[in-house]
């Protein structure tokens, strides 16, 4: 009998020793220290509530940034007048870049006079464009003939009064280059005429729609004294001229 209670209590004890060796393996073999699983999701999950709680802090910041500037902003309200004018001075100008002319046509007033002037510009612009680019070409095929047959005369040349020489090829080339720059540069004065022309019936749609322009107009001339200012050269500190009076 004492022999199997002697058995009993030897294997009690051996599984609650394989117990506590089993369930130390879970622990650090440190002394007092916490369980690292649990320190570790207990950190993450701390910095996961920090993150969260800055960007919902930041979201409501800009938020409340956004709703500030926009009670802010002044607000306007246009009516249908107002829109209506602003379509009438818009109008023109597109339509001028589109068609040059239009735009003067649709302001009315003086585009009688305005439109010859316009086209009038663009057909100057062509007969220069047409004079330099003309005499661009013919003296290039000069040039090359000269420089390719030992600076000789063209036997068809359209300058007889040029001799032949190197000196005379480099006068030539010259004047190419003249001409070739003026020629660009009529291109480039076209545009410019074009959108003058649009810039002229912009202005004068604005000052037709936007302000009011009264009818007194009105020059007068008087004559005046002018006062001198102080000089050793002035003889007299009063001088008699002409003032010119405008009423627009």
């Amino acid at each position: 009998m004492t022999r199997w209670l002697f058995i009993v209590l030897l294997a009690i004890s051996s599984s609650t020793s394989w117990a506590q060796e089993a369930d130390s393996l879970r622990r650090d073999t440190i002394p007092g220290t916490p369980d690292l699983k649990v320190t570790i999701d207990s950190l993450a999950a701390a910095t996961a509530d920090t993150t969260d709680t800055e960007t919902r802090r930041e979201r409501r910041q800009r938020e409340k940034r956004e709703r500030e500037a926009k009670e802010q902003e002044p607000v306007v309200f246009k009516d249908s007048a107002r829109l209506a004018l602003e379509a009438m001075s818009e109008r023109p100008w597109k339509r001028s870049l589109m068609v040059p002319g239009w735009g003067q046509i649709t302001n009315g007033g003086w585009w009688w006079l305005k439109v010859p002037v316009v086209y009038g510009g663009f057909v100057t612009a062509g007969l220069v464009f047409e004079f330099n680019n003309r005499l661009y070409r013919d003296i290039l095929v000069e040039v090359q003939y000269r420089i390719n047959n030992n600076h000789a005369i063209p036997p068809d040349t359209k300058f007889p009064n040029l001799g032949a020489g190197s000196q005379i090829t480099d006068y030539m080339i010259n004047y190419k280059d003249f001409y070739r720059r003026n020629r660009d540069l009529t291109i480039l004065a076209t545009v410019g005429w074009w959108g003058l022309q649009a810039m002229e019936a912009y202005v004068t749609s604005m000052l037709k729609h936007r302000w009011e322009i009264g009818d007194d107009l009105s020059f007068k001339v008087s004559p005046t004294l002018l006062s001198q200012p102080p000089s050793r050269l002035a003889y007299q500190p009063i001088a008699v001229g002409i003032k010119l009076d405008f009423r627009f």
